[in-house]
């Protein structure tokens, strides 16, 4: 998030405004953005499961931030965690400190960022989990990993007190999701057939819709994380679109070089990795640096693709990893050449150079992503000890949908 401008004690109805109708965007990117991105990407038989596991994640992420979640990233003064001041959201001020709008609607608007970054993880295992376990795994692990760090980087923890920036969630979100992603990927093993046989999308043009929302709801995203209705958060959304644009175009014509056509998922693929590397440096960078950013993005993202399923032979199977893990890393880095006032940018933070700022953005990243790994592997394992991870070989040959939930997406006569 940007920094918290000084307490002006009083409500700003306009910053208000910005975060509900933000709120309401972010919500929106995962119910039904995601679900259905993620959804059409899947086989007809998963389908239902993969939009079961947005929904019910956003349930259970918004009830474990109502209990502990939002006192542990924002209250207290420890540096590496939060304190357990306003559990159940008890004790909210009248004016969040240090900003111009009521605490419980700034709660309601972080906590629909708590909802999007497990249920973006979800793209790396469809088709072979049990849904048990997955909604066990997710609520350790937005206590172990999503809310130390979003405490380390937003509420002036120890990387925030150290220069390291980031404005919307390239390393909160992105980063964290990306590496929890590989990790659990390696973890749980391929589905049945992969990589030698084909498992298409059933339907790229629901992938093609759901990317669209995400696009949208990225404007709440990125614009919100401003937390002022000015300038700066109508640059954050500039900057946010047209490194879409640049990344989309610029993955098409990437696929016209490689395969020899462009493709739809290509395309919204392409226009994904923009959106999470511009999401750190959105409100730091001119609207040149964003596409730049853009481009960079999606040329970085698109080889990670290629690397992680024809050489790494990981099924990370929505490419969690190569597209939001990667991006988001790559975008938490390029925040400190972009950002510097001589490229049109905000500037660094406070006494830092463009050298001192790159060392602490990249230190950032990479203590969060062993933080994320082994955070990671330890909810994992925990969530394991108690619920079965992978459905059996036939469970997952008759599909998740039927299997696990008795129900199936599409009816045939």
């Amino acid at each position: 998030m940007a920094q918290a401008a000084p307490a002006v004690g009083g409500i700003d109805k306009a910053d208000t405004l910005l975060l509900i109708v933000g709120a309401a965007l972010v919500l929106f990117m995962t119910l039904p953005g995601l679900a259905l991105f993620y959804g059409g990407l899947v086989r007809a038989k998963n389908f239902l499961s993969v939009l079961m596991h947005c929904f019910a994640l956003a349930a259970l992420a918004s009830i474990l931030w109502f209990l502990l979640v939002y006192s542990l990233v924002f209250r207290g003064d420890n540096p590496f965690i939060g304190d357990l001041s306003a559990i159940g959201l008890n004790g909210l001020s009248a004016v969040r400190r240090g900003l111009t709008m009521p605490e419980n609607v700034f709660a309601l608007y972080q906590m629909t960022f708590a909802i999007i970054t497990p249920a973006l993880i979800v793209g790396a295992f469809p088709e072979r989990v049990r849904f048990g376990w997955l909604m066990l795994f997710s609520g350790l692990w937005l206590v172990l990993v999503y809310a130390p760090v979003a405490h380390w980087l937003w509420d002036g923890g120890w990387l925030a007190q150290r220069g390291a920036r980031d404005f919307a969630g390239g390393i909160v979100v992105h980063t964290t999701a990306g590496m929890a992603a590989l990790a659990l990927a390696i973890l749980i093993g391929p589905r049945k057939g992969f990589p030698h046989a084909m498992i298409p999308p059933h339907s790229p043009a629901m992938t093609m819709i759901g990317a669209g929302m995400l696009w949208v709801g990225w404007f709440g995203f990125n614009g919100g994380s401003a937390l002022v209705a000015d300038q700066s958060a109508g640059a954050a959304i500039i900057a946010t679109h047209l490194a879409a644009c640049s990344a989309a175009l610029t993955w098409a014509a990437a696929e016209h070089l490689k395969i020899g056509k462009p493709t739809s998922i290509g395309v919204v693929t392409g226009a994904v990795a923009g959106l999470a590397t511009i999401t750190p440096a959105a409100g730091y960078v001119s609207p040149t640096g964003a596409v730049i950013i853009g481009i960079l993005g999606s040329l970085v993202c698109f080889a990670a693709v290629l690397t992680v399923k024809h050489r790494w032979k990981v099924d990370d199977s929505l490419d969690v990893f190569a597209v939001h893990g990667v991006g988001g890393m790559l975008g938490s880095i390029l925040v400190a050449i972009f950002a510097s006032n001589a490229l049109g940018g905000t500037g660094m933070a406070t006494g830092l150079s463009i050298t001192t700022q790159l060392l602490v953005q990249a230190a950032a990243v990479l203590i969060v992503a062993i933080w994320s790994v082994v955070m990671t592997l330890i909810a994992a394992r925990a969530a394991a000890l108690l619920l079965p991870t992978r459905v059996n070989a036939e469970q997952e040959h008759d599909g998740l949908d039927l299997s696990l939930h008795g129900e199936r997406a599409y009816e045939f006569d």
